[in-house]
């Protein structure tokens, strides 16, 4: 299982286009076959920073994930464009 949380933040002008552009990626990253998990969130306390929880069955999932359109469309061509800061932290399961 590969599993990490991708950190994004936006402008506040741009909250709303950033959530229609997360709602389009992450309905088509669930359909992926290796896709477990693609859950974005809105921080309570500060809305304009986004998180990602994302899991895949492995890497071959993730690079699938990577190399699809709609990656390409929405997160490199949209969220990539929008976003002024980025940090991504893997995550080892416990159990």
């Amino acid at each position: 299982m590969v599993s990490f949380i991708v950190w994004f933040k936006f402008v506040t002008e741009d909250r709303a286009e950033i959530a229609e552009i997360l709602r389009l990626l992450a309905d088509a990253s669930r359909q992926e076959p290796g896709c477990v998990n693609f859950i974005p969130h809105q921080l309570k306390e500060d809305p304009d920073t986004v998180v990602i929880y994302e899991q895949y069955l492995d890497d071959q999932a993730l690079a699938a994930h990577r190399e699809s359109v709609h990656f390409k469309k929405y997160a490199v061509g949209g969220i990539y464009q929008k976003m002024r800061e980025r940090n991504l932290q893997p995550l080892a399961a416990l159990v």
